[in-house]
């Protein structure tokens, strides 16, 4: 795999699976925090940040996701990365539909921002990247604790009124989305990259047992916290909203269809059709980095045609307890 080595781009650098065949993501590096205080080296402030992302990554598009939620579009700029990525890894090629040039520093390439930051870096290159356009900086590239910055660090900035981790619905919300991480998050993953029988085996059980739970549990509730949409639901969204497109068929988690489940395929369309979710979803990009990107897994770099998926069907999830989601998007 490839990645930073004291400031120099390797294509060689380490292994993505370990000696039983099991995929083995790296922990991310950077992990700086902005807070809502005086004292704090970060603080939230309208213009001052900039994202990285891609729209085919799921974990970037959590940030973007809690980025349109709050209505931080104008406070928060954003760049996208073309959804291909080869061994100079993500690139800014705005000739491309949905792409952009890099507006701060105009890179070429992801990578070169990375050592911006600091010229002897070590480091996977990864989306997102929440940068700090004053000192010029990384402040932090790790999905989870951005998406947890933006939700609750910039309500004076945000335009929309929007809690996604509200009181008294805390730590269940935490207790979620380390539930759903290794099975069904990083379980695509370890599906798709898995190296032996075993290590495959184990994670397409693994995942599919904790779809089942959560088809479950949200037969009698509207989302995966109870009545309100939370954290929890962006991060289970990015994944569902793939699965049928492309881990069903590319990392061969095809033991069921999203679209097959009683309640998991109704959540995902209820999800959706919150307003500003949809224009977060380019599957266009989603499917030809997926497809193109991975040669281990696709060597062709043929681009799957289906399935074509209805996400604004009727979901019946309002009557269900809970506070239609219109009714968060007032205005701050």
């Amino acid at each position: 795999m490839n990645m930073l080595v004291d400031g120099e781009w390797r294509t060689d650098a380490y292994e993505t699976t370990n000696e039983d065949g099991e995929f083995d993501r790296q922990d991310t590096t950077f992990r700086d925090r902005i807070e809502d205080d005086p004292d704090a080296r970060f603080q939230p402030e309208a213009g001052r940040y900039h994202l990285y992302v891609s729209y085919a990554c799921p974990w970037a598009h959590r940030t973007l996701l809690v980025r349109a939620l709050k209505g931080l579009e104008d406070a928060i700029s954003v760049d996208v990365v073309d959804p291909f990525r080869d061994e100079d890894g993500w690139q800014f090629t705005p000739e491309k539909a949905g792409c952009d040039a890099d507006s701060l520093y105009d890179a070429d390439y992801l990578r070169e921002l990375y050592v911006e930051a600091d010229p002897d870096a070590t480091c996977r290159v990864t989306v997102p990247v929440l940068w700090d356009k004053r000192e010029e900086t990384i402040v932090n590239n790790e999905s989870e604790e951005i998406l947890r910055m933006l939700d609750t660090e910039f309500d004076e900035v945000a335009e929309r009124d929007v809690d996604l981790y509200p009181e008294g619905y805390r730590d269940e919300v935490d207790r979620i989305i380390d539930d759903i991480y290794e099975p069904i998050n990083n379980g695509v993953y370890r599906a798709g990259f898995a190296k032996s029988q075993s290590a495959y085996d184990e994670a397409v059980t693994e995942l599919f047992d904790a779809l089942d739970h959560w088809d479950e549990v949200l037969a009698d509730q509207r989302y995966l916290a109870g009545d309100r949409l939370t954290e929890a639901d962006i991060c289970m969204f990015t994944t569902l909203v793939r699965f049928d497109q492309v881990y069903h068929t590319h990392f061969m988690c095809n033991h069921q269809y999203i679209r097959e489940y009683d309640n998991l395929w109704p959540y995902l369309r209820d999800l959706y059709q919150t307003p500003g979710v949809a224009e977060t979803v380019n599957m266009d990009h989603i499917k030809e980095h997926y497809y193109t990107t991975h040669p281990d897994v696709t060597p062709s770099r043929i681009v799957a045609m289906g399935p074509d998926l209805d996400f604004a069907a009727a979901h019946d999830r309002d009557e269900l307890p809970g506070e239609p989601p219109a009714a968060l998007f007032q205005t701050a």
